[in-house]
């Protein structure tokens, strides 16, 4: 049964992504506002303005300007009365706002971290509005609502379509990330150093914060887009700038992307990557490698973006058996690399045989409004002997990766997590299209 969880000193945690369970106000936190800057002396000191004039307490408030190696410092010296303020800088080796921003960070004390751009001008509201879910929840990435001054639309329309059908991102899906942006970006501190801070090799404009938001929302982040928290872009947007070459920006991202970001529409071309959609990790323990073989080729025929992880004391000495040159299948457990950015992980025991979209089905029972997990139910398949050994579970990341990051501060199990915030379902064997065999396969031809 799903249901909230306390963690002491206010804070919650909620069911899948439904913060619109988390009342009251703010707690008042100590606040960072992260800026990256580049050459923008006028443009940043119109924010500064603006956070001089903000409603959240001043005394809770610092201010890091990360220089991302700009030709002059930034000019920050007049706001020192006003503002908790300081410059972090690097060296100009071309854009890297994603390690400007880690740069901020890594200097900031706040408890929540409200990134801004230098030519991004928050409302007076801006920081209370923002801020008042990260307070409570910890798990809460939460954009604001970004209006453009010099543009006759001042939102984008795909956009407004998006936070409209999602509810304000209350029923994200798995492609929400698309619609966070950096420049009007909220999250505990805690989220930000789970989920590992903004990938520092982008160095390039535009990217950077799909990477990070869809690397939070599978670490377990609560996706929000607070409609209150409008702050103003001194500038037109980038669809509507004078870009040369925008194909070869556009197709340079995408490029960069899809090796990070397991979507399917980032990933249309067929090609494979080091990040499969769905980690699958077989225990080798009941094995003979002729029944490896069968349960490997069964797992990455039954999903279309599909690696295979072998484990257990017998796994190296199967492994070279097969002698495999197949790139979706490993030795091993998948590294903290994968986990961060797969969708799913399937755990697979005993002799089992997936059928042709036995996978597919089954990552389908989970994932944003659904389960955290499913387990195949073997109990009463007459078809299959050995059924007492085998197991087959599909978990989202997400799921995961929320309900073990809580334990300690919880105080309660990762079952008991899993079971409160996502809730596991079971779907019998014959509905998955998964069958058991403890009998050696004739591999002969």
């Amino acid at each position: 049964m799903t249901g909230i969880v306390e963690i002491g000193d206010g804070r919650v945690l909620v069911p899948d992504n439904e913060w619109d369970r988390v009342h009251g106000p703010s707690r008042y936190p100590v606040v960072s506002v992260i800026i990256p800057y580049y050459d923008q002396p006028s443009q940043l000191s119109l924010v500064l303005a603006a956070l001089t004039e903000q409603t959240y307490p001043a005394d809770r408030l610092e201010v890091v300007v990360a220089d991302d190696g700009s030709s002059q410092p930034p000019p920050i010296d007049r706001w020192g009365e006003q503002l908790n303020i300081m410059t972090v800088r690097q060296e100009d080796k071309g854009f890297r706002a994603a390690a400007a921003r880690n740069l901020g960070v890594s200097a900031s004390c706040g408890s929540v971290l409200c990134f801004l751009d230098a030519d991004t001008v928050p409302t007076p509201d801006y920081i209370c509005a923002a801020t008042r879910l990260p307070s409570i929840l910890p798990d809460a990435l939460v954009v604001g609502r970004r209006k453009h001054f010099s543009s006759a639309v001042t939102e984008r329309a795909w956009l407004v379509e998006a936070y409209d059908r999602t509810a304000d991102l209350l029923h994200p899906g798995w492609d929400a990330y698309k619609y966070m942006i950096s420049a009007v970006m909220t999250c505990g501190r805690s989220l930000f150093d789970a989920v590992g801070g903004f990938d520092e090799s982008f160095v390039q404009y535009g990217g950077e914060d799909w990477e990070f938001a869809n690397r939070a929302f599978m670490a377990g982040a609560v996706f929000a887009y607070e409609r209150s928290a409008v702050a103003w872009h001194d500038g037109p947007d980038w669809a509507e700038r004078s870009v040369s070459a925008r194909t070869d920006s556009k197709n340079t991202e995408a490029l960069k992307l899809a090796p990070l970001i397991t979507d399917p529409a980032a990933r249309r071309s067929g090609l494979r990557y080091r990040v499969p959609d769905c980690v699958v990790i077989v225990a080798s323990d009941s094995h003979s490698a002729a029944s490896l073989s069968v349960t490997i080729a069964s797992s990455v025929g039954a999903a279309e973006d599909c690696g295979v992880w072998i484990v257990g004391d017998r796994a190296s000495s199967l492994y070279h058996e097969l002698g495999l040159g197949d790139s979706r299948v490993h030795l091993g457990e998948p590294d903290a690399w994968i986990r961060a950015r797969c969708r799913f992980l399937v755990e697979v025991t005993g002799r089992v045989v997936f059928g042709e979209d036995s996978l597919r089905r089954l990552c389908a029972e989970v994932g944003p409004g659904a389960a955290g997990g499913v387990k195949v139910d073997f109990a009463g398949d007459s078809s299959s002997s050995g059924i007492d050994d085998a197991a087959v579970t599909v978990w989202t990341s997400r799921a995961l990766h929320r309900s073990r990051r809580w334990v300690a501060e919880s105080g309660r199990s990762e079952s008991e997590l899993m079971d409160s915030l996502f809730g596991v379902r079971r779907i019998p064997a014959a509905t998955a299209g998964v069958q058991v065999s403890q009998s050696e396969p004739w591999l002969s031809w």
